[in-house]
């Protein structure tokens, strides 16, 4: 920086923003929850996250207009060579904090922003240098940073903003206030710190002295040295602690000093914001799986001048929409069958929700058109054209969400066909791991554009109190940013070869899932409320039963601070991994406390919290029963990246199956009334069938080609041993060997599953590979092929980008090696049961069958009879299940019947 800039210079006067980059991120990390923010490939980013959050908020707030980052680096610093135990008390790094430093870093590179790292020196020493310097140019510095050593160098124009709520809430630190909180002035705080000793840092101060004692010393004497001079002086026990402690204190002085002049960028424009590159940090976001909220709060003054953080003035942006017209009646059908009749990109004002549509009005946009219809105002004419062009297969419709603008113009009598483009698809199968979807995410992300709250949601309800033009203008725009990005998606299909799964296989099964949504699934309240009154009362005696363990006290089962004290303080349990919050009591460490001890106040909180999950499914359940007394879930073909179905509200897939009391649940799904049963039909070992395919290993293709019992087969292998002779521990120790292959689990997986030694599982997997070498191969040649390539991918082509295999972070290559091994195989998995479902549709639609589908969950199909139809729909769907792919060994497919989903497993 120049000295040009002096008070009275014709340039503005600078205001540089120093961030503890280790301190706010640690800050970040325990603010957040890491298990709600990750990039959806194992890596932890709510540091990250938080970090981003914090830095746009100071400087939105705080207005700099020069930033510094500075960051400690690995491998200690010259204060670890005066002091071996300096910070030697800290906990070990969260395993989910780990990689994160890398990912901020990388971040400020999108955003122009500087960060600085110099060896054997801290990030307070670089920040101490600069805070200096600028206070040596009087131009102002702004600190951030929750080390107390920063406390020093406060003084005119340098400020700290010192965090005391995560990492939103700053306390403003100026010469007063440091005065005011700790009774010496800013530059006597480091002796004040001395004497008082630092736990963060390990550095112990005088025993019973603290910060006012110390503070008085101070003033009285005028600072550290004076008043070790004159330590005779000091009367009483303080006095001769602080003779015995001398050497200590001095230790601490040198430690807690900062310093202040390390060589570093001494160009302004080095530290300038405005040097930020848009796209690269919407890339960035991308990777990190962040949504559009945080892209709309991006600060402008990190771009160059005259670009708006979210919404740059693009030529594209800049044009003005066509003219939106509002056609009606015969208005309507000469637009349909002029600027409309090859296609349109629609934008729907409408609703749907526990199987009840409703849309109000319809967008159409073209490149030359664009109209918006008042479906509540349509006359004979108009709803009859609009009924025709909607309908016409030869006419393209493209969507955000094509399967939800079925269901709400559905619920006006309107079916669609002749979808062209559904872009939530294209983008997941373009980019499976990276969210948003939504389509103000992806207009963000393809177009550098913000669409306002209610353009970015032009399929759910909208304000239309007021201004109808206002209205009208929201719903275009969306409809014309459809339009803008069908074509981007197309070439992104294109390039990624995923144009034949979005065509041919989820476009079309977007219709399928409609229709088993729209239909639901009967539900009998009654055996819900049955099972809750009688989960309640089994909850109520675990809980006693719990109690009495602890000698009555009644305490909150479910409060992780009061379950801490009984375990680790009133019973003296071992304590295993530490949290934030104290020593965990999650699900893991309390299954793994109570193998070790076989406490039986563990029983019965294990047998609680079963309890209380079952109670909480069900009441979910019984919320989501509709009007019509079905449920109506929604599938989502956008969310798991394997590419497996998921629902949600509610989610069908979370009804736990190996339990008696989770099995009974389905006991409340029952047939409806005009149908005779329910048919369950699923595949066996679809995963092993696929591993057999694809690692070609003549073992396990001979097993299930002979028919045998799968895992007695493998078992029998792997333990040398005949079939008969196969124990039961044995087999379930090699499906388990089996299955963890399959999902990518390691030997310590594997071992902590299976309840044994490290290296009697190493020795299982070694054992599995050493009869099974194809699977050995297949999985490693999977690993080295994807990191090749890129990507992962399944029999039908279906992509997983995999970046971090080439990762020099071992936790995210890892992480994405394990992702490697398990995609193909359940990707593939998902593949096929997909392509079940779309024949087993079309073979009933063709043989004219009112049997219908009504779920998938994971593997299995579950199908309402009609009557007279039992037989012809059990061929028909064992037909279509097992000839749905060719693989090299056969798809079984398992089939029940009866009149619950209960009663119909098999």
């Amino acid at each position: 920086m120049t000295s040009s800039e002096h008070p009275g210079s014709d340039q503005a006067p600078v205001r540089l923003l120093l961030i503890d980059g280790h301190a706010m991120a640690f800050r970040a990390f325990f603010a957040l929850p890491a298990d709600g923010f990750t990039d959806g490939r194992g890596q932890s980013t709510n540091a990250v996250y938080g970090f981003a959050r914090m830095l746009f908020n100071v400087v939105a707030s705080e207005q700099p207009t020069h930033v510094a980052v500075a960051f400690d680096m690995a491998g200690g610093t010259f204060r670890d060579r005066i002091y071996d135990q300096y910070k030697a008390g800290r906990d070990e790094t969260p395993a989910q904090f780990v990689g994160q430093i890398a990912l901020i870093q990388k971040t400020l590179d999108a955003l122009g922003v500087t960060w600085l790292e110099v060896p054997d020196f801290e990030a307070d020493d670089i920040i101490a240098t600069l805070a200096t310097r600028m206070r040596s140019r009087t131009q102002e510095a702004l600190i951030v940073s929750s080390d107390r050593d920063a406390i020093q160098l406060v003084g005119p124009g340098v400020t700290l903003l010192q965090p005391v709520k995560g990492v939103t809430e700053m306390r403003r630190m100026d010469p007063a206030a440091v005065e005011e909180k700790y009774q010496v002035t800013p530059e006597h705080y480091p002796d004040l710190a001395a004497l008082v000793g630092e736990s963060a840092d390990n550095l112990p101060g005088v025993p019973g002295v603290g910060p006012k004692t110390a503070a008085k010393w101070i003033g009285k004497y005028g600072g550290l040295e004076s008043l070790l001079e004159h330590a005779e002086e000091i009367t009483g026990k303080a006095g001769q602690s602080l003779r015995d402690h001398v050497e200590d204190v001095r230790r601490n002085r040198v430690m807690n000093a900062a310093v202040t002049d390390l060589e570093l960028p001494d160009d302004e424009v080095v530290f300038t914001l405005g040097r930020g590159d848009r796209a690269a940090v919407h890339a960035v976001f991308d990777d990190l799986a962040f949504g559009a909220t945080i892209r709309r709060d991006l600060p402008a003054v990190f771009l160059p001048e005259g670009e708006d953080g979210a919404a740059p003035a693009t030529d594209e942006q800049a044009a003005e929409l066509p003219e939106i017209t509002r056609p009606q009646g015969k208005e309507l059908a000469a637009a349909l069958g002029g600027p409309f009749a090859g296609g349109a990109a629609l934008g729907i004002d409408g609703t749907w929700e526990l199987g009840l549509g409703e849309a109000r009005r319809l967008a159409l946009s073209t490149e030359s058109a664009l109209a918006v219809i008042d479906l509540e105002r349509l006359d004979p004419d108009g709803e009859q054209a609009l009924a025709a062009w909607l309908s016409d297969p030869s006419i393209r419709k493209d969507a955000h969400d094509a399967k939800l603008a079925v269901h709400e113009l559905s619920a006006r009598g309107l079916d669609v066909e002749g979808w062209g483009t559904d872009l939530s698809l294209a983008e997941f199968l373009c980019r499976p791991d990276q969210r948003p979807t939504d389509l103000a995410g992806l207009v963000m992300r393809h177009l550098q554009e913000e669409l306002e709250a209610e353009q970015a949601a032009p399929q759910q309800t909208l304000d239309l109190e007021g201004d109808d033009g206002a209205a009208d203008e929201s719903l275009a725009r969306a409809a014309d940013a459809v339009r803008r990005l069908v074509p981007l998606l197309r070439k992104d299909l294109e390039e990624h070869e995923a144009s034949a799964l979005h065509d041919d296989l989820e476009l079309p099964l977007a219709t399928v899932l409609g229709e088993m949504e729209a239909v639901g699934i009967q539900v009998e309240d009654e055996v819900l409320a049955d099972l809750d009154a009688e989960h309640e009362r089994r909850q109520s005696e675990v809980a006693e039963a719990a109690f009495s363990e602890i000698g009555g006290e009644r305490i909150n089962l479910g409060s992780p601070k009061q379950l801490q004290e009984v375990l680790y303080e009133k019973l003296g349990m071992p304590k295993g991994r530490r949290t934030k919050t104290g020593y965990s009591t999650n699900a893991e460490t309390l299954t793994d406390l109570f193998e070790k001890t076989q406490h039986p106040f563990l029983a019965h909180l294990l047998a609680h919290r079963d309890v209380t999950k079952m109670r909480q499914i069900i009441e979910t359940l019984r919320r989501f029963i509709a009007e019509d007394g079905r449920i109506h879930t929604t599938f989502h073909q956008n969310i798991a990246a394997t590419g497996r179905l998921s629902s949600n509200n509610p989610n069908l897939q979370n009804i736990p199956m190996r339990t008696e009391e989770g099995r009974r649940i389905r006991s409340a799904f029952v047939v409806s009334e005009g149908y005779e049963q329910l048919l369950t039909a699923d595949y066996s070992q679809i995963e092993m069938r696929i591993m057999a395919h694809l690692s070609e290993d003549e073992g396990l293709i001979e097993a299930f080609r002979s028919g045998e019992d799968l895992h007695r087969f493998v078992a029998s292998r792997v333990f040398d041993v005949a079939p008969e002779d196969v124990s039961a521990a044995m087999r379930s120790k090699t499906k388990a060997v089996s299955y963890g292959l399959a999902y990518g689990l390691s030997a310590f997986g594997l071992a902590r599953q299976l309840h044994i030694p490290q290296s009697e599982a190493t020795g299982l997997r070694d054992g599995y590979f050493e009869r099974f070498g194809g699977v050995r191969d297949f999985l490693r040649e999977s690993v080295e092929q994807a990191r090749s390539t890129g990507y992962t991918e399944t029999i039908l082509g279906r992509r997983r980008y995999l970046p971090d295999l080439t990762s020099d972070n071992r936790q995210r290559r890892e992480n994405a090696e394990r992702v490697a091994l398990n995609s193909p195989i359940q990707g593939s998995a998902a593949d096929i049961i997909k392509l079940a479902m779309l024949r087993v549709a079309a073979d009933l639609r063709e043989a004219g069958l009112r049997s219908r589908v009504l779920l998938q969950v994971h593997d299995e199909l579950v199908l309402e009879i009609a009557p007279g139809e039992l037989e012809q729909v059990r061929d028909l769907v064992v037909t279509g299940m097992g000839d749905a792919y060719e693989i090299s060994v056969p798809l079984e497919v398992g089939v029940g019947v009866g009149r619950t989903w209960l009663d119909a497993a098999h």
